[in-house]
């Protein structure tokens, strides 16, 4: 717990006190947003607010990483500690990099060009499916070869499952490693394009994104103080253990994301001084599908995450309606648009949607302390 409260606190602080360097770095560097002409009105006043600020939560969440593995060198069982970094973490941390490298190249095309349109619609598929793929692999491909202190090997999970999971793997439904792939990367492209589609306005996204990394934060510690590698809890027959693999590094690095998301917010709370940014949202994206990956729980990510199911399912409706009957289902998509239109304030539609991420994430996390419950001996 100890290394997972440093991860936090380090990742906030950064976080906090770097993103003000960053709005002045970018300011001075014309890293404006530009405004699409088609969306709503009261965002040309937006116009020229810095972007790419999710370079700093990402950077913020590495920084916080470290700085929680230097914490765990104190703790007495260095073997459940996990002092040494895994390919848990390489996976993570992997996502969320690379998936926010390709959101820099979008953000900087846009920068560059002084226009909402940068990296093609194909092109960032492509970087999605490229990503998303690498690290499946990664994922499915390297088992742990954790010991005990004989020796014996105790813990030959890898990163994922090739079974589909809800609260945890369901046995009879499995995909094989090269099924398992495939479905990760079309997590990895929705979770991406929902925590895009939810970045319309300011604070939205990022606070939304605390509490679904919080949520697995507590998921992935809970499995830590229960996990089928730590002998001394399964010494009894009668508890019930997850079969998960690096628990605690999945707890640590989804801290540490929560962390860095709660200090970013602090500037690009309403009225922002700093947008994440298609960097900020795509690194997101791919840590929160690594997430329900690595704590097999893929198909609980659609109520975890539940607000960008949402919003992302408005986009969707709106296009089939449109292309079927020539007819809007809403004002404007994304949904937080149609409300903007309605005559919501935005402080208004950003709070309302947080209780509604948030009610998803309390149903989650019901959901998943209830299955425990029913499974103890």
């Amino acid at each position: 717990m100890r290394a997972v409260i440093v991860a936090i606190g380090v990742a906030f602080l950064v976080s906090l006190f770097c993103t003000p360097i960053a709005i002045r770095v970018f300011t001075r560097l014309k890293a404006g947003q530009p405004i699409r002409a088609e969306g709503p009105q009261m965002h040309q006043g937006k116009k020229g607010t810095p972007t790419m600020g999710g370079v700093v939560f990402i950077l913020a969440t590495v920084i916080a990483y470290v700085a929680g593995h230097l914490a765990l060198t104190t703790l007495p069982d260095a073997q459940i500690a996990q002092v040494e970094p895994t390919i848990t973490a390489l996976v993570l941390l992997g996502l969320m990099v690379f998936c926010g490298a390709v959101g820099f190249i979008d953000d900087f095309l846009k920068v560059r060009k002084r226009h909402s349109g940068g990296l093609s619609a194909r092109g960032k598929l492509l970087g999605q499916i490229l990503v998303g793929a690498v690290f499946g692999v990664v994922a499915l491909w390297f088992p742990s070869t954790m010991t005990d202190a004989s020796g014996a090997v105790t813990n030959t999970e890898t990163v994922g499952s090739t079974t589909l999971s809800f609260i945890r793997d369901i046995p009879a439904l499995d995909v094989t490693k090269i099924g398992a792939v495939i479905i990760f990367i079309f997590v990895v492209m929705a979770a991406t394009n929902g925590v895009n589609l939810t970045d319309g306005l300011d604070g939205l996204a990022t606070g939304a994104s605390v509490m679904v990394l919080g949520a697995y934060a507590v998921i992935a510690f809970w499995q830590y103080r229960h996990w089928c590698a730590d002998p001394a809890y399964t010494a009894n027959p009668d508890n019930y253990c997850y079969t998960v693999r690096d628990p605690l590094e999945i707890a640590l690095i989804a801290g540490a994301a929560a962390g860095a998301c709660v200090g970013f917010l602090w500037w690009n709370t309403s009225p922002a001084r700093i947008f994440m940014g298609d960097t900020g949202a795509l690194g997101l994206g791919g840590l929160i599908a690594g997430m329900a990956m690595s704590t097999r729980t893929i198909l609980l990510l659609l109520i975890i995450g539940g607000l960008f199911v949402i919003i992302t399912m408005s986009v969707v409706i709106q296009i089939i309606s449109f292309k079927t009957t020539g007819k809007r289902v809403f004002r404007m998509s994304p949904l937080q648009h149609h409300f903007e239109l309605a005559g919501w304030s935005e402080v208004n539609i950003v709070v309302r949607f947080w209780i509604i991420a948030g009610i998803g994430v309390a149903i989650a996390l019901g959901l998943f302390y209830s299955d425990f419950l029913a499974n103890m001996g």
